[in-house]
C-alpha cells in the first residue's frame, strides 16, 4: 500500500451540486413550523443602559418570546463567553474582563446583541426589535490603539489588555548596539471585514431532553462542548450538526452569543428555532482580522547577515476579548517570528488595547500573515537602504538544508526545507520584469516588483478520527473530523481513501459536520484538515487491513503472516485467492462477520509541517490617477506531497485573491464615535475578479518528515505570502517617485496621494 496518494488532479465531485443549485445551507432547511429570531442590537459604540422596555415588543404580533441578559441569567445560563488569554512580560495575567452573551448594563460597539426576539415569522421578529426602546447615556468612544482614554473595563483600567513579550530582550538590545547596520520600519496592517459568501447562521430544536443545534460553522465538536457548558447540560444531550458551508475563513470557528440565544429560545419554546445573519448585520457583529500596528527591526553585520530581529506591535482587540483574540498576534505570530531566516536573536513585544469597535480574531493565516507581512516588507526595507538585491538579500540569509530539523528562535521546529531552490524557480518564472517596465514607463505608467518568501505553520488539533462501514450497496462511506468550508475535503478525502484501498472513488461517500457519528473531531482551520485526516484515515485502513488479515488467512488456507495488501489487492502465496477490499466486506457479510464492516482509529500527528514558498508580484501604476492593479502573480509553493494539485492551486489562487483585495482595497472604516462607514458591499471594496490576474501556481516539493503522506497543509499559504509581496511591489513602483513609507490598502486615492506629495512631485 502507497504512503500518500498518486498527486492526481481529481475534479472536486461536490461541485456538481454546488453549480446545480442543490447544495444544502443554513437557509436551505428550514421546518415548516421554525420560529424566527431578530436581534435588537446596539446603535452606539459606548454608553451605559439606562432604560430598556421590551414590552411592546413581547406584545407585537406573532412575538413568542423576547430575552435580554437577565433571562438567560434566571434560566441559569453560564452567560459569559469564553476568550483565551495570555501572560504579561511581568508574568501576571492579562486582562479578563467578562463579555457576556446580550448586553450586561453598559454597551461597548455599534451592533453589540442587546436582547432577541423569537417569532413566527421573520417578518414578525425584526417589526418587533423596532418595538425595542433602550435609553443609552453615552459615552466618549475611544478608538485609538494606545493607552488611556475613557476606559472600557475595569480590568484594564488604561485600556491595555496585556502587554506580552518573546524572546532575549537584552541579547537583543546587545547585538542592535555593535550591529554594522540597523534597518527600522513602521508597518501598519489594516483591520478588514471577513466577508463569507454566506453569513452565520444557526438553528436549534430541543425534543425529548435532547438538544439539536445546527450551525454553518468549523467544527462540530468544540461547539458541544461550549454549548453543554453553558447550557449546564451534559455533551451527549447534544447534537451539533453542520450542513454546507459558504465560507469560513477562521471566522466561524468560534461560539458566538446568537448560537446560544438561539438555543435557549428552543428549549423554552419546544419548537425549531432559527436564525441568519443579513450582510450588515455581520459586518457589524462578525469578529475582524488584522489591524495592528509593529515597529520592526533588523540588525545586520558587515557582510549583511542578520544578527538580531526585533519587532513591537501594538494590536486592537476590539471592545472585549474575542475567542482566541489575545492569541493571535502574540503565540500565533510568534510561529514563524523570524520566517525563513537563520537567526537566533529576536525579541517580541505585543501591546493589546481594547477599542469601541468590533472583536478581532483569527483570519485565513491567523497570525501567520500578520508575522509574515512585517518580516518581508521590513526585509525589503533593508536591501533598499544598504543597496542590495533584495532576492540576493533573503538567499543569503536563509537557513540552509542541512540544518533542518532547524529549531528556531521562538521555539519551532521546522522540519525540512530547500528554500533556495523554491527562490530560484520563482526567478526563473519571472523574468523580463525589466523588459516591461521599461514598457509602461513609455505608457506614462510605473510598474514594480514585489517578493515575498513565507513560512507558516499548520495549526490546530493534531489529533483526529476517521470511522469507514462497508455497505451492502456496496458503497463505503468514510466519516471525518473535519469539516469542509468549500475547500473541496469531499473530493480529496474520498480520493485519497480509493488510492489507498482500491475502492472506486465514485463508491465512496463522506460524511462530516455530525456530533454523533465520531467521538472527537477537530474541525477545519490552521491548514490542518487534508494533513491530520488523512493521517486519521490511513491509521483506520492499517486497522481495517488488520482486521481483515486474519479472517482471509482462514479463507486462503495460509498463516497470517503471508497475508499481505498491495495493488489493492490481498495476496498470499500459495492460495490463487486475491479479493479486493470490497470482495473482502461482501464475503465477510455473507459469513455474518458483522465486525469487519466497521473499522475507526484516531491517530495524532507529533510535530507540525511547514509549507513555505516565494510570492512575486507586479503592480502598475497609473501615475495621475493612483489607480494600481496587480498584473503579474507567480507563486512557487513547497507543499511537500500533493494528494490533488487541483485543489492545491485552487486553495492558493482563493488566498492570493483575499491577500491582493487587503493589499489594494479593503478597509474598515469607523467614525470618530465608532460608527461603522462600511457596513456594506457598497463601502467596503471585496476584490472583484475583473482586477484579479491569471495567477500562475508552480509546485516545488519537499517532502514533510512529520506526517507519513509527506504532505504541507495550503489552505492559508496563500494569503500568508500575497500581502507583503504586493505592498512589496507598490512600495517599488513608488520608491523612486520619492515615496518611502506606503501602506494598505493602496487605493487610488492613497496611491496618488503619495505621489502627490512625495519628494520627486514636490520638486
Amino acid at each position: 500500500m502507497e504512503k500518500f496518494g498518486k498527486s492526481q488532479p481529481v475534479k472536486r465531485t461536490e461541485d456538481q451540486r454546488f453549480l446545480t443549485g442543490h447544495g444544502r445551507y443554513m437557509d436551505d432547511d428550514i421546518p415548516d413550523n421554525a420560529l424566527f429570531a431578530a436581534f435588537f442590537r446596539s446603535s452606539v459604540a459606548h454608553g451605559w443602559i439606562t432604560a430598556l422596555d421590551l414590552d411592546a415588543a413581547r406584545e407585537a404580533d406573532g412575538v413568542r418570546l423576547v430575552i435580554a441578559l437577565d433571562d438567560l441569567a434566571n434560566a441559569g445560563i453560564d452567560t459569559v463567553l469564553n476568550a483565551a488569554t495570555v501572560s504579561n512580560r511581568d508574568g501576571s495575567q492579562a486582562a479578563a474582563p467578562d463579555r457576556h452573551m446580550l448586553a450586561k448594563d453598559r454597551v461597548r460597539f455599534v451592533g453589540e446583541p442587546v436582547a432577541v426576539v423569537i417569532a413566527e415569522s421573520l417578518t414578525q421578529a425584526r417589526d418587533a426589535v423596532e418595538l425595542i426602546w433602550m435609553e443609552i447615556d453615552d459615552l466618549p468612544a475611544k478608538m485609538s490603539v494606545d493607552a488611556g482614554g475613557e476606559v472600557l473595563h475595569p480590568e484594564a483600567p488604561d485600556n491595555r489588555a496585556f502587554d506580552w513579550g518573546l524572546g532575549d530582550e537584552a541579547a537583543t538590545e546587545a547585538a542592535f548596539q555593535c550591529a554594522a547596520h540597523t534597518v527600522s520600519l513602521n508597518v501598519h496592517d489594516n483591520r478588514v471585514i471577513i466577508a463569507s459568501i454566506e453569513p452565520r447562521g444557526c438553528q436549534a430544536s430541543w425534543n425529548d431532553g435532547r438538544l439539536h443545534f445546527a450551525y454553518g460553522g468549523q467544527g462540530v465538536w468544540a461547539m458541544r462542548a461550549q454549548l453543554a457548558q453553558k447550557l449546564k447540560l451534559e455533551p451527549e444531550t447534544i447534537r451539533v450538526t453542520t450542513p454546507d458551508v459558504g465560507g469560513g475563513f477562521g471566522m466561524k470557528v468560534m461560539p458566538y452569543p446568537e448560537y446560544f440565544c438561539a438555543a435557549v429560545a428552543a428549549m423554552k419554546l419546544g419548537q425549531p428555532v432559527h436564525w441568519m445573519s443579513d450582510r450588515s448585520e455581520a459586518m457589524l457583529s462578525d469578529h475582524h482580522g488584522r489591524d495592528l500596528t509593529s515597529l520592526a527591526e533588523l540588525a545586520f553585520d558587515a557582510n549583511h547577515k542578520i544578527t538580531a530581529y526585533r519587532v513591537h506591535s501594538k494590536v486592537n482587540l476590539g471592545a472585549y476579548n474575542s475567542h482566541f483574540g489575545q492569541a493571535i498576534q502574540t503565540d500565533l505570530f510568534s510561529k514563524v517570528l523570524m520566517g525563513v531566516y537563520d537567526v537566533q536573536t529576536t525579541y517580541m513585544r505585543v501591546e493589546g488595547f481594547y477599542t469601541n469597535t468590533t472583536q478581532v480574531d483569527a483570519y485565513r493565516g491567523a497570525g501567520r500573515p500578520e508575522a509574515i507581512y512585517v518580516l518581508e516588507r521590513v526585509i525589503d526595507r533593508a536591501a533598499r537602504e544598504l543597496g542590495i538585491d533584495p532576492w540576493e538579500l533573503r538567499r543569503n540569509n536563509f537557513i540552509q538544508p542541512q540544518n533542518f530539523p532547524y529549531q528556531t528562535a521562538t521555539d519551532e521546529t521546522y522540519d525540512v526545507g530547500d528554500f533556495d531552490m523554491v527562490l530560484s524557480r520563482a526567478g526563473e518564472q519571472t523574468k523580463g520584469f525589466t523588459a516591461r517596465k521599461a514598457a509602461d514607463a513609455e505608457r506614462g505608467l510605473i510598474r514594480g516588483q514585489g517578493l515575498c518568501y513565507y513560512i507558516e505553520s499548520i495549526l490546530g488539533d493534531p489529533s483526529e478520527n476517521a470511522k469507514v462501514t462497508f455497505s451492502e450497496d456496496g458503497t463505503v462511506t468514510l466519516y471525518v473530523g473535519t469539516q469542509s468550508n468549500g475547500q473541496g475535503h469531499e473530493t480529496v478525502y474520498a480520493q485519497f481513501l480509493s488510492d489507498q484501498t482500491g475502492v472506486p472513488m465514485d463508491r465512496i461517500n463522506i460524511v462530516q459536520g455530525d456530533s454523533d457519528q465520531l467521538p472527537h473531531g477537530g474541525g477545519t482551520g490552521g491548514s490542518r484538515s487534508v494533513t491530520v485526516q488523512s493521517t486519521a484515515t490511513l491509521a483506520t485502513i492499517d486497522v481495517m487491513i488488520a482486521a481483515f488479515t486474519p479472517y482471509l488467512a482462514d479463507k486462503m488456507g495460509v498463516e497470517e503472516n503471508d497475508v499481505t495488501f498491495d495493488h489493492e489487492t490481498f495476496r498470499a502465496s500459495g492460495s490463487n485467492l486475491t479479493p479486493t477490499l470490497t470482495e473482502a466486506a461482501d464475503m465477510a457479510r455473507a459469513d455474518g462477520r458483522r465486525d469487519l464492516l466497521q473499522h475507526e482509529a484516531r491517530a495524532n500527528l507529533d510535530a507540525r509541517s511547514y509549507p513555505n514558498g516565494a510570492h512575486v508580484a507586479e503592480v502598475v501604476i497609473d501615475y495621475y490617477t493612483g489607480e494600481t492593479w496587480v498584473d503579474r502573480y507567480t507563486v512557487v509553493d513547497d507543499f511537500g506531497n500533493l494528494i490533488n494539485p487541483m485543489l492545491a492551486e485552487g486553495q492558493v489562487h482563493g488566498g492570493v485573491v483575499q491577500g491582493i483585495g487587503q493589499a489594494l482595497s479593503e478597509r474598515v472604516v469607523h467614525d470618530a464615535q465608532g460608527q461603522l462607514l462600511t457596513a456594506s458591499l457598497m463601502d467596503y471594496a471585496l476584490p472583484r475578479a475583473a482586477e484579479i490576474p491569471m495567477i500562475k501556481f508552480t509546485s516545488v516539493p519537499v517532502p514533510s518528515t512529520s506526517n507519513p503522506m509527506g504532505m504541507k497543509g495550503c489552505g492559508e499559504a496563500g494569503t500568508v505570502g500575497a500581502l507583503a509581496a504586493v505592498a512589496n511591489a507598490v512600495q517599488d513602483a513608488l520608491w523612486d517617485h520619492g515615496v518611502r513609507q506606503a501602506d494598505m490598502p493602496f487605493t487610488p486615492h492613497k496611491v496618488w496621494e503619495l505621489l502627490n506629495d512625495g519628494p520627486v512631485a514636490a520638486k
